[in-house]
């Protein structure tokens, strides 16, 4: 059998493709991994051959969010990069049977270029965002074509409004960003009853996740300290291995803060432990998920778990992005007013901070504000098992004849 291609153009769909690619191998199915941008480390993480060689660019891929991200790009050689990994897809084509593009339009006219019968899990896009979702040209017509033999969409009502648009069958199976977070959400302890736990998501690009983490730091400052010491008050922060303890302490001194022991950082009555590969522990503890970064944002809304948005600089989390994740993750997602990094907006930001946890550690407000935010996550971002589901429909088009004994 030749293998699947798994096409993907960014961090967080290289991680949802990775998943079903890992799913894809222990299914006997001989799999490998084409990241448009990045170096694709979710397939290398899980064993994925990747094809050719990867580079990194600053903006992360999400250059089209501003004319500055565009110039970087440009000058990086991004737009280049790209192209040549999708003409080395087209010379390559004969050694797959079968492409599974995730993202946007970019990974859609990668599998059309590929000539190749291909599946498309548009996870970029959404009807949340507008009420009736507008594909960028030539997206629609791309997903019309013979060679696209399956569809899926990132949540019910764009599978509703896509089906109507293109005439053909959309389909929601859920999302496999969810999986990683729901298996660690399984194995986590309970938290004590007065416990509350923060987490700390400043991303995963850097230069830009540096400067988040930075402008989280100033905004606990801000925190009350008698508040603070009167509050069993756990904070956690969930860390890319780039952004190292060397780093953290060279950041974080001026600020005020101390690195104490390699992996905590302390400031008056506050302490934040440092976590390194521990995202899926970290969010799963939390009652509250201060967010500055796009999948990890999706995955709490999905775990039922209210979000709190500081917006930054970019080129990622500006003002702009953060609106638009709004639209997308519904009432879950929350955000101060004011511009970036200023004393006001970190003051406001810290301020419904408090208010966030106070209402989850509340006994009449609590029961009742975690189960609406459980039914959001259910109608934003489905229910776990999404990777088994695309696995499942993949295998059903390569061996449509035994498609009624998949699980």
């Amino acid at each position: 059998m030749k293998p699947v291609l798994l096409l993907s153009n960014g961090h967080g769909e290289d991680l949802s493709g990775a998943l079903v690619a890992a799913e894809l191998m222990q299914r006997g199915i001989p799999v490998e991994a084409l990241p448009l941008v990045g170096h694709g480390s979710p397939y290398r993480q899980r064993g994925v051959p990747v094809l050719g060689r990867t580079r990194s660019c600053s903006t992360g891929g999400l250059g089209y969010t501003s004319l500055r991200g565009r110039l970087s790009e440009l000058l990086e050689g991004q737009m280049g990069h790209v192209l040549g990994r999708l003409l080395l897809l087209r010379r390559r084509r004969r050694h797959y049977g079968l492409v599974v593009a995730v993202g946007d339009v970019l990974a859609v006219l990668g599998s059309w270029l590929s000539g190749l019968p291909s599946a498309v899990y548009l996870v970029a896009y959404s009807s949340h965002y507008e009420g009736r979702l507008r594909l960028p040209w030539p997206c629609g017509w791309l997903l019309n074509q013979a060679s696209i033999k399956a569809i899926w969409s990132r949540d019910s009502l764009t599978a509703s409004d896509l089906s109507q648009q293109l005439n053909r069958a959309v389909v929601f199976l859920g999302n496999p960003f969810l999986d990683v977070v729901s298996a660690a959400t399984s194995k986590s302890l309970p938290l004590p009853a007065l416990q509350l736990e923060l987490a700390l998501v400043p991303g995963s690009r850097l230069p830009e996740a540096a400067r988040n983490f930075a402008l989280m730091l100033r905004l606990l400052a801000l925190l009350p300290e008698e508040w603070a010491r009167s509050q069993p008050l756990r904070l956690r922060a969930a860390l890319v291995s780039e952004l190292d303890g060397s780093r953290v302490a060279k950041l974080a001194g001026p600020l005020g803060w101390r690195l104490e022991a390699s992996d905590r950082l302390v400031r008056g009555p506050l302490a934040v432990e440092l976590g390194w590969g521990q995202f899926g522990e970290i969010l799963a503890s939390s009652q509250l998920v201060l967010c500055m970064a796009g999948t990890a944002a999706e995955q709490a809304v999905g775990l039922g778990k209210p979000v709190l948005q500081l917006v930054g600089q970019g080129p990622q989390f500006t003002a702009d992005f953060a609106e638009a994740q709004r639209r997308l993750l519904g009432p879950g997602v929350r955000c101060a007013p004011g511009s970036s990094g200023s004393a006001a907006t970190l003051a406001a930001t810290a301020q419904l901070a408090q208010e966030l946890l106070k209402q989850q550690s509340d006994p009449k407000q609590g029961p009742g504000l975690r189960q609406s935010l459980a039914a959001i996550g259910l109608e934003r971002i489905g229910a776990p098992g999404g990777t088994q589901a695309m696995a499942a429909a993949i295998m059903a088009m390569l061996c449509p004849n035994q498609a009624s004994e998949l699980p």
